[in-house]
């Protein structure tokens, strides 16, 4: 990296945290909200520059809240770390992790594959189902790609499609931009559903979403961006789902069946038993993950030896979810969040009797959020806290426009190194930046289409109208 672009990734944080900090005070932002704004500020320039490795941008945001007294005290900045959504997420990455080495989830892939007895199509229709169904087995959908991506490459190779033909495209395309749609649907998926989740109950004050709860609301539109887009990609790329005559589409042979994928498939299958029945049983969503998470590390019994487990679990998750909720929760408690919303009213005021408009005016603004700030956990500390403020200023409801924020900012992948989940797979399909762009813009406009057209009156139905 040249000398300019070394100063211009740690010189433009430092002067956006000293403008915000050094400004004007602004009528009804305190002194305390002012700090806290100019560290998310300087926490949202490092994560959208990647200066740092996301996990450590985290905890430089902690320690700044602390230094420069964004918050009363240590333990208000170290919020997140007490939260019970940042150990259910270690304990679903626990169980992705036994799954992916018991080589269940690659069994399952292969099965998959099997399936499509050499149609093209087929196996693209087979892929999005997959995207899907397999999240109950394995909720990271980095994971999940990880997986997945050897086994179709394994696919096209016997096929002789090649890596710039159209087909190929599709598939990675599809891989690295909609994988992650079928893991939002869950509350168990991944580090978004965790933190979207975490931060709608705490700044909503209602108490945690259940599993049943979060599939009830979040299924229904991320399923239909899932398939929408699917149909997206296959019109881009439709000239390579044809294969020429003589292509070898001999299906893969899956090995024999271990013990060991046998014990992965029914601790995931209890643990999602005890999620669907929380409804009976009352436990939080954290407890079946945890119970997982002991089962998988039992002598004997388990999957994963102690020493794997730290090796491999991906820390990085833990430390981001943390300090994403701790940066969050200092811009409530310090009064920034409802300044900054109560200043985007002012800029919408004279929509108030328009709902619709109001959404949709908050949604543009989320996109635009989305673009600058690659980093999910980042976009969602920031975004929700806004959104649910300026949508309880407006008489929305809150819910409602936190929930809608995270449908439209993570249903879109603008550039290839926006999303850990995709960088690897359009690194290794040779994928340009400018198809990533325009299936970006598309997914954006297919986002909001569903969400105002299906998705708000659903959640009507089922309890949470956009007006309370």
């Amino acid at each position: 990296m040249n000398p300019r672009a070394v100063a211009l990734r740690f010189g433009l944080p430092i002067v956006v945290f000293l403008a915000v900090l050094l400004a004007p005070n602004p009528d009804g932002l305190t002194d305390q909200g002012q700090r806290a704004l100019a560290v998310m500020a300087a926490a949202v320039v490092l994560w959208a520059m990647e200066t740092l490795d996301i996990a450590v941008t985290g905890m430089v945001g902690i320690v700044a809240l602390i230094l420069v007294k964004g918050v009363d005290d240590a333990s208000v900045a170290l919020y997140g770390f007490s939260q019970p959504v940042t150990y259910f997420l270690v304990g679903i990455l626990t169980l992705g992790l036994a799954v992916h080495r018991s080589g269940l989830a690659e069994r399952m892939s292969v099965y998959l594959i099997r399936f499509a007895k050499g149609n093209p199509k087929l196996l693209y229709v087979q892929m999005l189902a997959a995207f899907a169904g397999l999240t109950f087995a394995l909720p990271s959908a980095s994971t999940r790609g990880a997986i997945m991506v050897h086994v179709y490459e394994q696919v096209m190779e016997r096929w002789g499609v090649q890596k710039t033909d159209p087909l190929n495209k599709a598939v990675m395309m599809a891989m690295g931009g909609l994988n992650r749609l079928g893991s939002t649907a869950l509350l168990a998926g991944g580090i978004t559903p965790v933190v979207a989740s975490a931060l709608i109950a705490d700044f909503g004050g209602v108490s945690d979403f259940s599993w049943t709860q979060w599939f009830i609301l979040m299924a229904v539109p991320f399923y239909l961006i899932l398939i929408f887009g699917g149909i997206l990609v296959y019109f881009m790329f439709r000239s390579g789902f044809t294969l020429p005559e003589g292509a070898n589409t001999a299906a893969l042979e899956p090995g024999p069946i271990q013990g060991k994928e046998i014990r992965a498939g029914l601790i995931a299958l209890g643990t999602a038993l005890l999620w669907f029945t929380d409804f009976a049983h009352g436990l939080p969503p954290v407890v079946p993950a945890l119970i997982a998470m002991m089962v998988i590390l039992l002598p004997g019994i388990g999957l994963l030896t102690w020493r794997e487990f730290e090796t491999n679990m991906g820390w990085t998750n833990f430390f981001v979810i943390a300090s994403s909720l701790s940066l969050a929760n200092a811009l409530i408690v310090s009064g920034a969040a409802a300044w900054f919303a109560h200043t985007l009213v002012g800029s919408v005021e004279g929509l108030r009797d328009h709902p619709t408009l109001m959404l949709l005016a908050m949604s543009g603004a989320a996109a635009l959020v989305r673009v600058v700030m690659p980093n999910i956990s980042g976009y969602l500390s920031f975004i929700i806290p806004v959104a649910m403020s300026t949508g309880a200023a407006l008489g929305l409801n809150p819910v409602v426009c936190g929930l809608a924020v995270v449908v439209v900012g993570d249903s879109v992948v603008y550039y290839p190194a926006s999303a850990t989940a995709s960088v690897f797979i359009y690194q290794r399909a040779e994928i340009r930046a400018a198809d990533v762009v325009k299936m970006g813009i598309a997914m954006t406009g297919i986002a909001i289409g569903v969400l105002f057209i299906i998705v708000l009156p659903y959640w009507s139905l089922v309890g949470e109208s956009l007006t309370p």
